[in-house]
């Protein structure tokens, strides 16, 4: 595929200058983060696999490039004055830690269904936070009607210029530590971070692919581009990613400048998560697990070539993130729950239990179920979870039951 090349007749409302004088701004003030190859990664993909730590930020994602770039550029007015801005995700946290930091008072509206610990983070960074509606779009609309009565400097998470040329520092720093990238694999939510990015990809003579990346369950930004229809609504994980609408601005950038846009499902998402904590022993949330679960979706369309993409942040929740484990653990088959049809007499599960011990797999948990089935009254169900050492030992388990004339059957994940 030929790369798209900045546009030379009109010009894009940021600029390669714009990104450099955002990174001028913001040095020192944010973790220049590394950019570190994965050899493991590299391995299982078929690419060169380059990852940029955004996790590493002091607020855990690479939202506060673009919210310290515009709070840096407001007048003492406004500065007095405060700013406001509708979110339940990383952009209040880096919002309210920059303006904390810089004495700017900073008010965040979040729907009434926000859990509590991002309600908490971002009062502990020192924002006034207001509750209101039951969806993002109520809390939007409260963040203007607020912007428009107390004269608030409302920061857009994504649709404004000043905020895509402080995300766009990202891949300067990655562009200049591993100059021989020659595809960037970026999440897209709003489009704020593809689009900075891409204005450095395509400027200076660079040639770099970009390659954006939705969750199937939201594309807007690939419909907005394609011209289709396809739904944007269910529960991601990546929901830091999750946007119905993209921005005006970022649409137009995306249009110009990234070559392609690959939309992943939430097993990849899921098995991306997983792969980076065990491999890179890194947490990341779903939105920044993105670019690697495009990269193990379409290894063909990445093999061979030297790839960066930005792990964008590790705000996920602890609980959600044992479920992502231990999911992925069932799928490789190191964790399973087989269902056995027993009958009810003395030394049943004895026996049962035997095999296993035969077969040098751990039991975890037993579940008995003799009420709610199916079966005669002498008949029962027994779910075993139970631990083995890759697929193929849980393959050989299964056939001794069977052997032992037991009815057997795998309780599979979605």
């Amino acid at each position: 595929m030929a790369t798209k090349a900045a546009p030379a007749d009109t010009p894009l409302p940021v600029s390669i200058h714009d990104v450099r004088d955002a990174a001028q701004r913001i040095m020192g003030s944010v973790v220049r983060t590394p950019t570190l190859v994965s050899k493991t990664l590299s391995e299982l993909t078929g690419a060169t696999v380059y990852l940029k730590f955004e996790n590493l930020q002091f607020t855990a994602a690479y939202k506060e490039r673009g919210a310290l770039n515009t709070l840096l550029q407001l007048d003492e007015a406004a500065r007095a004055k405060g700013v406001i801005a509708a979110s339940a995700g990383n952009h209040a946290q880096g919002l309210a830690y920059h303006a904390t930091r810089l004495g700017i008072p900073s008010t965040i509206v979040m729907p009434l269904n926000t859990p509590t610990v991002k309600v908490t983070q971002t009062e502990g960074h020192g924002a006034t936070v207001i509750l209101h509606g039951e969806t993002f779009d109520a809390a939007y609309a409260h963040s203007r009607e607020l912007e428009a009565e107390k004269g608030f400097t409302f920061v857009h998470p994504f649709d404004d210029t000043r905020i895509i040329a402080g995300q766009g520092t990202a891949a300067l720093e990655m562009l200049e530590d591993v100059p021989a990238i020659d595809t960037l694999v970026i999440p897209i939510g709003g489009g704020g971070l593809v689009s900075g990015c891409a204005v450095v990809a395509k400027s200076e003579g660079r040639a770099v692919e970009v390659v954006g990346v939705e969750a199937e369950l939201y594309p807007s930004m690939y419909n907005r581009i394609h011209h289709t229809d396809m739904p944007c609504e269910g529960d991601t994980l990546a929901e830091g990613i999750a946007v119905k609408e993209p921005g005006g601005i970022t649409s137009k950038m995306v249009e110009a400048l990234v070559d392609d846009i690959v939309l992943v499902s939430e097993r990849r998402l899921e098995e991306a998560v997983s792969l980076l904590l065990q491999i890179e022993k890194t947490v990341v949330e779903g939105a920044g697990a993105a670019g690697l679960a495009a990269l193990l979706a379409e290894p063909e369309r990445f093999r061979g070539k030297t790839v960066g993409t930005i792990l964008c942040g590790g705000n996920i929740d602890t609980r959600l993130l044992a479920n992502v484990l231990l999911r992925d653990l069932a799928r490789s088959g190191r964790l399973a729950r087989l269902r056995i049809r027993l009958q009810d007499r003395p030394g049943a599960l004895f026996n049962v239990a035997r095999i296993f011990h035969e077969q040098g797999v751990n039991i975890i948990e037993v579940y008995h179920q003799r009420v709610f089935t199916t079966l005669p009254a002498k008949g029962l169900i027994t779910d075993i979870e139970c631990e083995t050492r890759d697929r193929d030992h849980l393959d050989r388990l299964i056939v001794a039951l069977r052997r032992a004339q037991y009815e057997v059957s795998q309780v599979e994940l979605a």
